[in-house]
């Protein structure tokens, strides 16, 4: 069963990547949004995973914690590989594919309420298709209530429909848990579309409060002042919102210069610019920061800014997993077990997350447990060759683990699944024609011995042609 809907978590790695996992190359890097706009923070926002503020279940991992699966069925495959391929669609902003993936995983189980029918709703948002995404999300608050999250994008459809008593009505209720820092940015709009100009400058107020790096909502209250002839307060808060404006640019240009002193090699010639991108109370710039110390080579310079931007937002997995990357590539993988076993519980259906976490528990030598995890990456992302093979060694390792433990059964299913993964792979085979003849299986041990010779050939055909 799934559980209730959470906070609202970002995260913006790109999907192509994925760290190496077997080799332990870096070629995941960990990434930020640095907000530009309103739209711009909010298409981010809803692209990688804010339809997983849905917090699903732990359980879909724990099913294959204990014992190897022999297959998985048909159906649970199909079923997991479209939720998983709809999250990487979202997260690139490919919407139509998104909500195509999602619909045929609702189609298989239609009971999949909060991993496939929310992003549904979020995809359909995207596409500007308000009665296709206002069905879907309805369908969601009426099994769950008034979320914040639900009665967020519902009073956003109100908003764009001119339906202001409505939308002030389900942005109220969003406003008691913020699910995105615009919440209350939407809720003053709509005040003052309604004419309501008291209450549309309490809330672009609590706005700027709650998202002091937004020049949106001082704008909208220098207008505001001006149109009611408070010209000194008009005054200060354009001001405001062009001081802000004009701190993002700058923040943009030191970025840009760290990045490039950083690129020549030297972080104490890069100590000027980067140093002022270390704002302790700004999570961005912090992930910025160990961002650009990370991707040039530079991991105990980026642990610094990469722990102090979790501390500040702990509910975010792409915050979480900048660092355990941090960590991971420092072979420090207690230290990032820590935050990822936090992230996998709210998150368990975020590829990048499992591959991660697979890697750092295989490097621990829980192989069982990375089994489980590295199972369900697959599952989520069949296409990824580093999380395949990395999952392929852990088979192998299990395989050997129960043959010497003489659990038979056990070493044949990961032998199995292990000769599923590589297909052009002996060894899966080898073991499995020993296992046979220990038992007495003579006619499925020849059968293996035929599927080594098939692939031994194949092998020597391959051999000569280089």
């Amino acid at each position: 069963m799934e559980k209730k809907l959470g906070d609202t978590p970002r995260i913006t790695v790109t999907g192509h990547c994925a760290p190496n996992l077997v080799k332990e190359v870096e070629q995941l890097p960990a990434r930020y949004t640095r907000k530009t706009n309103t739209r711009a923070q909010f298409v981010l926002a809803a692209a990688w995973v804010v339809a997983l503020m849905l917090v699903a279940p732990f359980s879909s991992l724990a099913q294959d914690s204990s014992t190897p699966q022999e297959t998985s069925s048909v159906e649970h495959d199909s079923t997991e590989g479209h939720v998983g391929r709809g999250y990487a669609a979202l997260k690139n902003d490919r919407f139509e594919e998104a909500a195509s993936e999602f619909r045929a995983a609702l189609k298989l189980d239609p009971k999949l309420l909060l991993r496939a029918r929310f992003p549904l709703a979020m995809a359909l948002f995207e596409l500007h298709q308000p009665e296709e995404a206002r069905r879907e999300f309805e369908t969601v608050r009426r099994e769950l209530g008034n979320h914040p999250n639900v009665m967020y994008y519902l009073g956003r459809l109100d908003l764009t429909e001119e339906r202001f008593d409505d939308a002030i009505q389900k942005l109220t209720a969003a406003a008691a848990k913020p699910p995105l820092p615009d919440t209350d940015y939407y809720l003053a709009y709509a005040y003052l579309k309604r004419g309501d100009t008291a209450s549309a400058e309490k809330w672009f107020r609590e706005a700027s409060k709650l998202d002091p790096q937004d020049s949106r909502a001082e704008y909208q209250l220098g207008r505001l002042y001006r149109d009611s002839g408070r010209q000194d307060e008009a005054q200060k808060a354009f001001a405001l919102s062009e001081e802000v404006r004009k701190r993002e640019d700058e923040n943009s240009r030191l970025g840009i210069e760290c990045n490039q002193k950083v690129a020549e090699g030297s972080v104490e010639a890069a100590h000027s610019a980067c140093g002022q991108l270390f704002d302790p109370n700004d999570p961005q710039k912090l992930a910025a920061l160990g961002t650009i110390y990370g991707q040039h080579g530079f991991y105990e310079e980026a642990v610094k800014p990469l722990l102090r931007a979790a501390e500040l937002r702990p509910n975010s997995p792409q915050m979480q997993y900048n660092l355990a990357l941090d960590y991971f590539r420092l072979k420090r993988y207690q230290e990032a077990r820590v935050p990822l076993a936090k992230a996998m519980i709210r998150w368990p259906d975020l590829f990048e997350l499992n591959a991660l976490y697979g890697a750092v528990l295989y490097r621990l030598n829980e192989q069982q447990a990375a089994y489980s995890v590295l199972r369900h990456a697959h599952v989520l992302n069949p296409q990824d060759t580093e999380s395949r093979d990395l999952l392929y060694r852990v088979s192998m390792l299990l395989a050997q683990h129960s043959l010497a433990a003489k659990q038979l059964a056990a070493s044949l299913r990961y032998l199995g699944e292990a000769a599923q993964l590589r297909r052009t792979e002996i060894e899966p085979h080898r073991i499995m024609v020993e296992i046979f003849n220990a038992t007495g299986e003579g006619a499925r041990a020849g059968e293996e011995r035929e599927k080594i010779k098939r692939l031994s050939i194949a092998e020597q055909r391959q051999a000569g042609s280089e």
